[in-house]
């Protein structure tokens, strides 16, 4: 009988050890770098200080200090008063919460749609396929500022709710064409068809298959969407569309701008839209790198 590779072949000598070679294992500092570590962190503390906003403040948002209109930053007023003699220290963290709540809800609104939508047309037959997205490319040559002004109109007086069904319904376009994109490609993969033929329905499949293939691929979308919601808030509250005055966000309190230019009270304006471009560049930094994850794993493939 032969003998093995191993019998045949032995190591000898002195204080002879076997070689294991050791698995590395990056450092912590190795496993952080390229992470957006500190929008997450800036991220983390606004929404915490939004959260905990009643710890946080020194005077009710709500009330009109009517002895202290215009008060430029001081120790009373930590980011001064505006126009009506609301204190901006304490509207701001309560404002906060209105406006990443709407950014939350409309997100949920454009995935939803968004999805559902790109997954029917990505399964569907040619000439439905070719409708839906007929449908979906004249809707979106449609400017997004022009169908929020028309649904506004339509609606009447706005609330979180309202003005965030409004942003969602309106800003599902762009990632409908990215999910039917990816369905496409892989709608007749073998455990795909394998359902299908096992009798499984377009929720099953749509659940279980497809929309597990697609989330790094709309990650970025997804998340760039809460940023671009807020933007829009503030964009229709600046124009008197969106939040009544009475309802603070951080898009309502910039609606107040005319006023502090003809005042010059840079404060009014200064200071909420700090915090929101500083929220939207952190929202946006972390969307990038969910994009650039995907990017490079779509790489190494």
């Amino acid at each position: 009988m032969e003998e093995s590779n191993e019998e045949q072949f032995i190591m000898v000598g002195a204080n002879y050890k076997e070689h294991i070679p050791k698995e590395k294992i990056p450092s912590f500092s190795k496993r952080l770098k390229g992470k957006p570590i500190i929008s997450v962190i800036v991220l983390a503390a606004i929404v915490l200080c939004c959260i905990f906003a009643g710890d946080l403040i020194n005077h009710d948002p709500s009330s009109f200090y009517l002895k202290n209109l215009n008060e430029p930053p001081n120790s009373e007023f930590y980011f001064g008063t505006d126009s009506l003699g609301r204190d901006i220290y304490s509207m701001i963290w309560y404002g906060g919460r209105a406006s990443i709540i709407i950014g939350i809800l409309s997100m949920v609104i454009i995935t939803v749609i968004g999805v559902t939508y790109g997954c029917i047309s990505g399964t569907a037959n040619a000439k439905i396929d070719a409708a839906m997205m007929r449908a979906v490319e004249i809707l979106n040559s449609i400017p997004s500022l022009l169908l929020l002004l028309l649904l506004v109109s339509i609606i009447g007086k706005q609330d979180i709710l309202k003005i965030s069904f409004i942003i969602g319904v309106t800003g599902w376009f762009a990632l409908a064409r990215i999910v039917r994109s990816e369905v496409r490609q892989i709608r007749n993969y073998e455990y795909v068809l394998a359902a299908r033929c096992m009798g499984a329905n377009f929720l099953h499949v749509m659940y279980r298959h497809l929309i597990p293939n697609v989330v790094s691929a709309i990650l970025f979308v997804v998340i760039s969407s809460i940023s671009t919601s807020m933007a829009m808030e503030s964009t229709l509250s600046f124009l008197g569309l969106g939040l009544p005055i009475d309802v603070i966000s951080w898009g309502s309190m910039l609606s107040l701008a005319n006023r502090a230019l003809l005042s010059n009270t840079w404060w009014v304006i200064i200071i909420p839209g700090v915090f929101l471009v500083i929220t939207l560049l952190v929202i946006t930094n972390i969307g990038n790198y969910f994009r650039k994850e995907t990017n490079r794993r779509a790489s190494n493939l």
